[in-house]
């Protein structure tokens, strides 16, 4: 697993990206008049989406003050199941309230972190992780769902190069921990993903076992180029790979292009 970036840069950085998404989220909420309107493509409304992330924010916060939470059993599924009993335990659905909850525990986590170092181990969601990687964690987490509750309101999404380019600790971090062990079982192959204007980094699969390094390890049978948002939205399941490939979105070569299309699926999206 290469390690993730905590470059002084990027942790300065993070504290106000995390606030500054936060109270965009509560913008969208708070010119809501209908909590009822659908997610597109997805179960739940624009406030359950709310709740969720007010309930997610208030989690890390605790976590960041070095709180151990057990939620779920760090796999996607166990997280899908906690995050249905915790919309049950908590009824609130009024946007503007959601949106005040949001930016209140955005900021709570960001001044709790900021008294701990970011190398300061923490038990999460997703399993263990540094504070430094929670914090991109939690950005990235609120990126996911700011897209979807502008999606459902037909508004511009807040999802940039510069944001995603921070949310990249925790989706490499996470990428060993939602492969989809099935889709996986047997897969050996080296893909170097490149994301335009940012990283590249390599993700290894050997007999279905998969190791994240920021060089690769041999020569890539796939190189796959892209945006950084289209690799964002495929990572966190908001779009289809294949259809950013048929737009010209997403380019492959090597010795077997032909495995870049089928990447995806290899994981279960958090």
């Amino acid at each position: 697993m290469t390690a993730p970036h905590h470059e002084p840069a990027m942790q300065s950085r993070l504290p106000e990206a995390i606030c500054v998404v936060a109270e965009e989220i509560a913008r969208l909420l708070r010119s809501c008049t209908d909590a009822t309107v659908p997610i597109p493509g997805a179960e739940w409304t624009v406030g359950e989406s709310a709740a969720h992330l007010l309930l997610a924010n208030k989690l890390m916060a605790a976590v960041a003050e070095g709180h151990e939470l057990v939620y779920g059993d760090g796999t996607p599924g166990g997280l899908a199941a906690a995050n249905a009993a915790s919309l049950v335990a908590f009824p609130e659905r009024d946007p503007s309230v959601l949106a005040g909850g949001i930016v209140q525990h955005a900021r709570a986590f960001t001044e709790a972190a900021d008294l701990r170092p970011a190398d300061t181990p923490t038990v999460t969601p997703l399993g263990p992780m540094d504070l430094g990687t929670l914090s991109s964690y939690l950005l990235a987490h609120m990126l996911g769902h700011g897209y979807d509750i502008a999606a459902a309101l037909d508004r511009p999404h807040m999802i940039d190069r510069d944001r995603v380019d921070l949310a990249m600790p925790f989706l490499t971090t996470a990428m060993p921990r939602v492969v989809d062990a099935r889709a996986a079982a047997g897969q050996s192959a080296c893909y170097e993903l490149r994301l335009r204007g940012l990283s590249r980094f390599t993700v290894t699969f050997t007999n279905g076992e998969v190791a994240v390094h920021a060089e690769p390890p041999r020569r890539p049978d796939c190189t796959i180029m892209l945006d950084p948002i289209t690799f964002f939205l495929i990572a966190l399941g908001r779009r289809s790979a294949t259809g950013a490939i048929a737009r010209g979105k997403v380019l492959a070569w090597g010795r077997k292009p032909w495995l870049a299309p089928g990447f995806p699926a290899l994981f279960t999206a958090p």
